[in-house]
């Protein structure tokens, strides 16, 4: 195959499971209410933790993601850091001397962050579909695989920016009552999944 061929179905997996509504999609939601760049702050946390993973996976380490162990341990701590950012952010709703509400503990690279790292699934996306990939690329060499992860990563890039710029560009029409909602249903999100990452691990 192509590098460039590689290259453009790759970007079409990846945003599959980018546009995939979850943790970092409702927290770039919320971020995108005060700050237009916040996607890009998150997509920055994420890389983070997503590029050394990418590293040790090309390197051959997918096997100690594939362990029920480190899924249990993932899953469990994970789904509490959710669930803590969650009631966090719906506890700390507050409005401003201009009735904006907002959410004040974690800043949106944190939250890029700590929503990646406590995603179990994001772990297995990478121990499977994410490993299908990087073994394609390393046919290209070191070179095929530095720009398979810039890729895949601009995917993350480019989303979660258009994401945070369309909430704050739209925000003019958000009622006090829908931001409320909003970030509410934000952080109920948060604590959904983080609830289901916990179960799904002790069952």
């Amino acid at each position: 195959m192509d590098l460039y061929l590689f290259l453009l179905s790759a970007a079409f997996i990846s945003l599959t499971g980018v546009m995939s509504p979850g943790p970092v999609f409702a927290v770039t939601i919320a971020k995108g209410y005060r700050d237009r760049i916040a996607g890009a702050l998150i997509a920055f946390g994420h890389g983070v933790i997503e590029f050394p993973l990418m590293g040790l996976i090309y390197l051959g380490f997918s096997w100690f993601f594939a362990f029920r162990e480190t899924k249990t341990v993932i899953g469990f701590l994970g789904g509490l850091m959710l669930v803590y950012m969650g009631v966090d952010m719906l506890k700390s709703r507050r409005k401003n001397e201009n009735g904006i509400v907002e959410d004040v503990k974690h800043g949106s690279l944190g939250a890029g962050i700590i929503t990646t790292l406590a995603n179990p699934y994001f772990f297995l996306w990478w121990a499977t579909v994410g490993l299908a990939l990087i073994r394609n690329a390393a046919d290209f060499g070191t070179i095929g695989f530095l720009l398979f992860a810039m890729t895949h990563w601009l995917c993350d890039f480019f989303w979660d920016l258009f994401v945070s710029m369309t909430v704050f560009k739209s925000r003019h029409l958000w009622s006090k009552k829908v931001q409320e909602i909003v970030l509410g249903f934000c952080s109920i999100v948060l604590v959904g999944f983080g609830a289901w990452f916990i179960v799904s691990v002790l069952i």
